[in-house]
């Protein structure tokens, strides 16, 4: 019997590549993903969430995410902002935000990327003085629809974060298109230009350590689940076409060369799962390891999806390189998983201090 979450997945999946192609995920489908309760459901229901366990939002994220990225995008982004609202909010915010949040009243950007601090996001160059805000961010996902942005700044030198009205006068929104991989995830770069903020999210110096830390976390977390969806998806796409193909007059999945490669592939998407696993359970009973474990679980899960992907496209031939074709538009997309929400080289500058202490 498959989930809620699988079942709204498959409904779309036929619709996904038009998606990509096209560049966004529907309005409509938006609100069908809002509507049927998939928006921070980890949120406590006193705030309108569904009280999710991390084992349930990542499931979620799976299932999403082995269908179309920028579908599990929307959950990630809507749950960074919510996340960090949640735990670091006043009470005034939290009632006043997380509702809108998780009925998807308000749709959430993450703004935090700016030309010149990707990974070092403590080089912003945003700035936030007398209450007015100023400064350009890029690579805002689903920034094109975004209602409300979580935005790292700079205050009297220190890091800062705001919540802000994307209806604010002086926010201006530039639509990205034709990038690498997430077409359909309604990316764009915003300007904030002189513009009035009054929800300041915690104290100047927690900005980045702690707000953006959390969201971050966050982030990862889903992204990592989404990855193990989409290599479990390539594999399945795989699997079904080595199957049902010959060459020669001898079936594809006959060829040593072509089971060996789906053994490699096997190990990954399963690697990736169990990873992704075990940080959700170290996430539900509290272990503080479940922080560096997450970072692994996106490691290793983006990875996962990239080399699943790859092999998926050279195994369909011709078919895998096709405008709309479901392992390649992964292909790309897993190119941009081992970017987003730090960078395979930062993660492993990490992972290593994590190996060091010896916590694995």
């Amino acid at each position: 019997m498959p989930s809620a979450a699988g079942a709204f997945a498959e409904s779309v999946r036929a619709d996904a590549a038009g998606w990509d192609r096209h560049g966004g995920v529907p309005d409509e489908v938006v609100r069908a993903v809002a509507g049927a309760g998939f928006l921070a459901p980890d949120v406590p229901a006193r705030y309108g969430g569904r009280d999710w366990s991390p084992t349930e939002v990542g499931r979620l994220c799976e299932d999403f995410g082995g269908v179309c990225s920028a579908l599990r995008a929307l959950v990630t982004v809507q749950g960074m902002v919510a996340a960090a609202v949640l735990r670091w909010g006043d009470a005034g915010q939290r009632a006043r935000w997380l509702p809108a949040l998780t009925s998807g009243e308000r749709l959430a950007g993450f703004a935090a990327t700016e030309a010149g601090a990707g990974s070092d996001l403590a080089a912003v160059g945003t700035t936030l003085d007398a209450g007015r805000l100023r400064g350009d961010k890029r690579w805002v996902t689903f920034g094109g629809l975004a209602d409300v942005f979580l935005v790292l700044a700079s205050q009297d030198g220190l890091p800062v974060t705001a919540l802000v009205d994307a209806r604010q006068p002086g926010v201006s929104v530039e639509p990205v298109t034709g990038q690498l991989g997430m077409r359909a995830a309604r990316i764009a770069h915003v300007r904030f230009d002189d513009v009035p903020v009054a929800d300041v999210l915690a104290p100047p110096g927690f900005g980045l350590t702690h707000v953006v830390g959390t969201a971050l976390d966050h982030g990862r977390f889903t992204v990592a689940w989404g990855c193990a969806g989409m290599a479990r998806a390539c594999l399945d796409r795989t699997v079904e076409h080595v199957a049902s193909r010959a060459q020669g007059g001898t079936p594809l999945s006959s060829h040593q060369a072509v089971r060996a490669v789906l053994g490699r592939c096997l190990v990954e998407v399963r690697a990736a799962h169990g990873l992704c696993a075990h940080a959700a359970a170290l996430r539900e009973r509290g272990d503080p390891a479940a922080l560096a474990e997450t970072l692994l679980a996106k490691y290793a899960a983006a990875r996962a999806a990239s080399v699943v992907a790859e092999h998926s496209v050279r195994l369909h031939g011709a078919a895998g390189v096709d405008a709309d074709s479901a392992v390649g538009r992964f292909h790309r997309d897993a190119a941009v998983m081992r970017i987003i929400e730090g960078a395979d080289e930062v993660a492993e500058q990490h992972l290593g201090g994590y190996a060091l202490r010896g916590r694995p």
